[in-house]
């Protein structure tokens, strides 16, 4: 597809219907490096079934659920990576401006994919924080949990850089659960949905003083 245009819409799903009001639409981009499991990721999401090859493939897939009595419509944007994000600045520049949340994936049996989650994390975070965005929601994934006897990233490395960006943190296995997947979506959604409050809640006087009054009302109970 053209770096102008994003890539056609190449499923969908409709589970819901709805009044519009309550129609939310949040478009999600899945970053990682190759062979990571971000399409596997993503089609079990989608179809809860596992399919382990994929090509080297951008596709955008639309899904809609129902959750808590809500529509809510996915667009899933499932780029490939890159080795050398200068050839396509442009293309990813228009990708993370597209984007309302990320799902960083890696596999636990490869450092070297780690360190491209790491590198992403900041490049997404030094665009949005240049657009004056509010707290990006961004989920990070070591995928493969299921081959653990091959494991080369710890769990507490990931759980540090989630830490450390103010993230949310999965392991999961696309091969083998359903579940853990959905939770991944699942969590990305609700941080787009506080994002969206934050950024209709003006900062305003009112709220620094009930900070402040806060504060200094915890210091006078400790103190007592």
């Amino acid at each position: 597809s053209s770096v102008n245009q994003p890539p056609r819409v190449i499923a969908e799903e409709q589970t819901g219907t709805g009044a519009s009001a309550l129609k939310m639409e949040a478009n999600v981009l899945v970053m990682g490096a190759d062979n990571v499991g971000k399409s596997a990721l993503t089609v079990r999401f989608l179809t809860r079934r596992f399919i382990g090859e994929y090509g080297d493939i951008e596709s955008i897939y639309s899904h809609s659920v129902g959750v808590d009595g809500r529509e809510i419509v996915f667009n899933i944007w499932d780029a490939p990576y890159s080795q050398d994000p200068s050839d396509e600045d442009c293309s990813e520049e228009k990708r993370i401006q597209w984007a309302n949340g990320f799902i960083l994936v890696y596999s636990i049996c490869d450092l070297a994919s780690f360190n491209v989650v790491r590198q992403q994390l900041q490049r997404i975070k030094a665009q949005r924080d240049h657009l004056g965005a509010e707290k990006v929601p961004v989920v990070i994934v070591g995928n493969k949990r299921d081959l653990e006897h091959r494991r080369t990233v710890p769990s507490e490395e990931g759980r540090l850089l989630a830490l450390a960006a103010g993230c949310d943190f999965y392991e999961v296995s696309a091969a083998e659960a359903h579940h853990g997947v959905l939770l991944v979506f699942h969590g990305l959604l609700e941080r787009i949905k506080d994002s969206r409050v934050a950024a209709k809640k003006p900062a305003g006087i009112k709220s620094i003083v009930r900070t402040m009054s806060a504060v200094f009302a915890r210091k006078r109970i400790n103190s007592l």
